[in-house]
């Protein structure tokens, strides 16, 4: 007897549902029979019936495969999300620093401009100060030319009195010591430590510099020095050097370290101004 085998066939379903339904089987209960009939050898055996079931598709694991993919979709959506911020982030830091070197650099910039606003200042002024101290010097030697066809007081140590007698006395009697820079005697001077001791003999104690002995009096007129006036060589409060006018027209002071204390006619350098003590 020829072998039959009834089977039960199924339609695939169409490619419209989820692809993730796809994967996990087709929708619905699947129930495949499958007969096979056959001989046994002998015209009375009777048809065998084989029936196989095929897994179903349940609705819950339908749901569960569903939220699955929207979790992933889920995930990548938040890891796109969080890769954008960081992006975001990451310009925002190189944003600042841009604008932090920029105000750096804007800040150093200022920093050098002001730096050199205050040195061109410094020299405008140390400019200013020179011009005004050539002006001044331009001004003594006016004076001083204006000066020079007035006779000084040719008072002689003679008919000094008192004090200024006593100091004359003094400084004519150094003359002839040694000069040494920073000494006050007794037996070698500078210039204002001849003048500061002379005029210490009478109770007078004068600043040690000449340039503040050249400011210590009331300043008087080359044409009206009297014995004992100090004279000083350069501007008043800035003299570089020092004497004691002694009459008739000269003056004694520790000149140098070649002549020591000597004394010359106010021709052989010309004092800029005299300051009277006494």
């Amino acid at each position: 007897m020829p072998l039959t085998a009834p089977i039960r066939t199924h339609r695939k379903p169409r490619r419209n549902a989820p692809r993730t339904v796809l994967r996990a089987g087709v929708a619905g209960g699947v129930l495949s029979t499958i007969a096979v009939a056959g001989a046994a050898g002998t015209a009375n055996a009777e048809p065998v019936t084989e029936t196989i079931e095929m897994p179903t598709l349940s609705a819950d694991l339908s749901t569960t495969v569903a939220q699955s993919a929207q979790a992933t979709q889920q995930i990548a959506l938040t890891m796109q999300t969080r890769a954008q911020l960081q992006t975001q982030e990451d310009t925002a830091v190189k944003n600042a620093a841009t604008a932090a070197k920029k105000a750096k650099s804007k800040a150093e910039a200022e920093a050098k401009a002001k730096a050199e606003a205050k040195k061109k200042a410094e020299e405008a002024a140390r400019a200013k100060a020179a011009a005004a101290a050539r002006a001044s010097r331009s001004s003594v030697r006016t004076e001083l030319a204006s000066s020079s066809t007035s006779t000084p007081s040719t008072t002689s140590s003679s008919t000094a009195t008192g004090s200024a007698a006593a100091i004359v006395s003094y400084v004519e009697a150094r003359i002839g010591d040694a000069y040494v820079m920073g000494s006050t005697g007794p037996n070698a001077f500078d210039c204002s430590g001849l003048v500061q001791a002379a005029y210490r003999t009478v109770g007078v104690d004068l600043p040690r510099v000449s340039q503040d002995q050249s400011t210590s009096g009331t300043q008087v007129s080359l044409s009206n020095v009297q014995p004992g006036d100090i004279l000083y060589w350069g501007s008043a409060g800035s003299a570089y050097h020092v004497a004691i006018y002694v009459g008739d027209g000269k003056f004694v002071g520790a000149q140098n370290p070649s002549d020591g204390v000597v004394e010359h006619d106010l021709s052989y350098d010309q004092p800029t101004g005299a300051v009277r003590v006494l």
